[in-house]
């Protein structure tokens, strides 16, 4: 009996029978609970993902400085069509003189089916997104084509487009961290008075508002522009329009062949397309912007030599001089800053609708200074004086008559009046140089038709010559695109329907691709609104 038992009981304890299906309920519910882990984990990432991803959707918009609605509302908004305003718990929004700042926060209960079996009743997705629109010190350059292709709808949209760039960039600037210059250009760059007085000018032509000159090749090697070399004005002249070159004498008043046409000079007599010293008014730069003019040649190179030197740091004690005489607000004496300095960005934005065109200047001799030219103070009637080179039928006379066709031993006087001899300025303003050539040289040395066409050409040629070819531009233009990208200076380049060579030197002078642009004059004004949101540095930070 109690060896029976004991065998029973040995069995039982060797039995194992049904182990394996309770290790495998065992594992099964272990199976069921990660699954369900897994649903709830998946579950609450996607709840995750759209909470952020709204959220930063939602403060990007809010924190623009260009939102015109509430900050708070606009984030709560987004997070109502997106359908989860529940989710959103708060909002902070901070805007300071030069930025704004918007911070949301949202949390949503994933209601998790499996967690609570592991005791786990809550699994709630958080979201956390700030975003920050500011504006650093700004130091930004508009160099702008007005040549004559610019006339109509291009010069009426560029307008719009910078109007709305201005007020972009100056509209949340109180605390005066942004300054505009505006270099309007086309065969030259109109400097004004009070640039040209901060510079060594030299051959002043003596016309009021009239403050083009002519920087040497030489200059663009480097990007401060001396303002204690020579920089030679360029003499307000009318070298370009024909005259009449018949052998009979034209009056000096013939308004055809005469008198000077200066409906195409790069400069002219007037202040609407002089540079626009650094400013923060919106209204004085607008103003400015809308009283372009087109008209000219273009010469990219020369808009864009101006527009670096307002950048560069030598120009500083002019600025506090500047302010000084209250032509640049007292705020912005102190630039432009250092290249190098870590709170402050240099922007130009470099536009034209073409390509450069060679042209051609009155060369520094014949500028200013005493002539070979009187006029009689009686008659108006002039005379020539040659020392040299006289025709054998001159003799020993000195002086030309062109109204006479003569020669004379002295200077035309008509009778009683006096024969004032002529600064090369006072030619200029009232005779065309093709004229000059024909009637004061060519009649005076000419015998033929071949001697007076020489003599035509060798006079004008005297007295004119080629400022700078195209390619000569193009390589100036390069170099101080590369001295100035090489300082940190961004480059945004702008091609508005422009030759295949125009948009080769723009984009080439753009910092990267990514800031060159094309576009149509129906395009200017959005692709201005681009570089303007750019260079505010649109940013979530975290």
């Amino acid at each position: 009996m109690f060896n029976s038992v004991t065998i029973s009981a040995s069995r039982f304890r060797r039995d194992e029978d049904g182990s394996l299906f309770i290790f495998g309920l065992l594992l099964l519910t272990m199976m069921v609970m990660l699954g369900g882990f897994a649903v709830d984990l998946m579950r609450y990432e996607n709840t995750r993902t759209n909470l952020q991803n709204t959220l930063d959707r939602a403060t990007l918009a809010a924190a623009a400085l260009s939102q015109k609605l509430d900050r708070e509302a606009v984030v709560r908004d987004y997070m109502q069509k997106a359908g989860i305003s529940d989710q959103l718990v708060s909002v902070t929004v901070t805007t300071s003189l030069n930025s704004s700042v918007v911070n949301s926060k949202g949390r949503a209960d994933t209601n998790p089916y499996f967690l609570p079996m592991m005791g786990i009743n809550t699994f709630d997705a958080v979201g956390n997104s700030q975003a920050e629109q500011a504006i650093s010190n700004l130091e930004i350059v508009l160099v702008l084509d007005v040549s004559g292709s610019m006339s109509g709808t291009k010069l009426a949209n560029m307008k719009l487009a910078a109007n709305a760039f201005v007020d972009t960039m100056l509209e949340n600037d109180i605390d005066n961290r942004v300054s505009i210059s505006i270099v309007p250009y086309n065969a030259q760059v109109n400097i004004g008075p009070d640039l040209a007085a901060k510079f060594n000018i030299t051959h002043p032509n003596g016309v009021a508002d009239v403050n083009c000159v002519e920087i040497p090749a030489s200059a663009h090697d480097t990007l401060a522009l001396s303002r204690t070399d020579p920089l030679p004005m360029m003499a307000y002249a009318d070298y370009s329009n024909n005259t009449n070159r018949f052998d009979g004498w034209v009056s000096p008043t013939d308004l055809d062949y005469a008198v000077p046409n200066y409906g195409s000079a790069p400069c002219k007599p007037n202040t609407v397309n002089v540079i626009g010293l650094p400013n923060n008014d919106a209204e004085i730069l607008k103003a400015q912007i809308n009283g372009l003019e087109a008209g000219g040649n273009t010469s990219i190179t020369l808009g864009m030599k101006w527009g670096v030197t307002l950048l560069d740091p030598s120009m500083q004690p002019a600025f506090e001089e500047l302010a000084e005489d209250e032509k640049v607000p007292a705020a912005l004496a102190n630039r432009p800053y250092a290249y190098t300095d870590p709170d402050n960005l240099k922007i130009v934005i470099l536009m034209t609708d073409g390509e450069h065109v060679s042209h051609t200047r009155i060369v520094d001799s014949y500028k200013t200074g005493p002539s070979n030219i009187y006029r009689s103070d009686n008659d108006g009637n002039y005379s020539v004086q040659f020392t040299s080179g006289r025709p054998v039928i001159a003799g020993t006379n000195q002086f030309y008559v062109p109204h006479l066709n003569t020669w004379q031993a002295t200077a035309w006087t008509n009778g009683s009046g006096l024969a004032v001899r002529q600064d090369w300025r006072d030619i200029w303003k009232d005779l065309k140089a093709t004229y000059v050539a024909w009637q004061f040289n060519a009649r005076a040395l000419g015998t033929s038709n071949n001697s007076r066409n020489s003599a035509y050409s060798t006079a004008l040629n005297s007295m004119r010559s080629t400022y700078a070819t195209v390619a000569t531009m193009d390589d100036t233009l390069d170099k101080t695109c590369d001295l100035v990208k090489a300082q940190g200076v961004i480059v945004y380049g702008v091609a508005v329907d422009a030759p295949d060579s125009g948009q080769q030197v723009i984009s080439s002078c753009a910092t990267s691709p990514v800031h060159y642009f094309q576009a149509t004059p129906e395009g200017m004004q959005s692709t201005f609104a681009t570089i303007a949101s750019n260079i505010t540095m649109l940013k979530l930070t975290q």
